[in-house]
């Protein structure tokens, strides 16, 4: 989780007060998140964390949004732990949520994120706990941790030999080097490569084609996919359908199929 990036930074004290660390905006069911600390290449400090938390909070309690997009300010991504602000006592973790405020638990909602110019140490954690990822051609992304005798205890050696070939992963551990966002699309990791600059606007096409299905079905969707790795054979038709029943009586439901055959746009409801 160190910052590789701005080992050797240390976080400024607020400069301005009235600067959001994490900002949000609402493209209608769409919410933007973006890491807003630019001047350290939004390295994650106590503050950061929990505008993260925030920010999936407003995403999750909101009927009205879908999908979250999670991106970060100034042309990068995130070069993970702020360690000066480390060192001086705060903590990058915020509550049950861990590292950044959404490595072990992050939003119910379909989360996208939006990769430019880096995604390094915690930064790649990050984006390893969003549930889709766009990145810009040329990005780099890794887990540099062992260069500086620490672990990627914030979810990279947990989810990456999930996703991709376990020797590529032992070789980004134990190297540290980082690899351009194009290998991780060939490994699967990444969904989609964006041109440089255009990284947030191919999410948020993404993130509108994902609103556009039945927000309970999205919400039951990521939850099957995520707990069925600890399924036995014999308990997971029992308990994918704990899940998805109630999606198959909801009111959305008739609303999907009523639609589909009176050919017209489904309006959800959300229950």
């Amino acid at each position: 989780m160190t910052n590789e990036t701005a080992a050797t930074t240390v976080a400024p004290d607020v400069a301005n007060a009235e600067q959001a660390t994490v900002l949000t905006e609402r493209r209608e069911n769409v919410l933007l998140i973006t890491i807003n600390r630019p001047e350290v290449r939004n390295a994650v400090n106590a503050a950061v964390a929990a505008g993260v938390a925030g920010a999936l909070e407003e995403l999750d309690g909101d009927e009205a949004l879908s999908v979250g997009v999670l991106t970060g300010a100034g042309g990068f991504f995130c070069a993970g732990m702020d360690l000066g602000a480390f060192v001086k006592g705060e903590s990058p973790w915020f509550g049950d949520r861990g590292f950044a405020g959404i490595a072990q638990r992050a939003s119910r909602k379909p989360l996208i994120a939006a990769i430019e110019g880096f995604a390094v140490a915690g930064g790649m954690e990050i984006a390893l706990a969003c549930d889709l990822i766009v990145a810009a051609k040329g990005a780099k992304m890794g887990i540099p941790e062992a260069k500086r005798s620490l672990v990627a205890a914030g979810g990279a050696l947990l989810r990456l030999p999930r996703r991709m070939p376990y020797h590529m992963v032992m070789e980004l551990a134990l190297t540290g080097d980082t690899q351009p966002a194009e290998r991780f699309h060939e490994w699967g990791v990444v969904n989609r490569l964006a041109e440089p600059g255009e990284a947030v606007q191919e999410a948020l096409e993404l993130a509108g084609r994902l609103a556009k299905s039945g927000p309970l079905a999205l919400i039951a969707s990521k939850r099957i996919l995520q707990e069925q790795y600890d399924w036995s054979a014999a308990e997971m038709w029992e308990k994918q359908g704990t899940i998805s029943g109630p999606v198959f009586a909801s009111e959305d439901a008739k609303e999907g199929a009523s639609a589909f055959k009176e050919k017209r746009e489904p309006v959800w409801r959300g229950r």
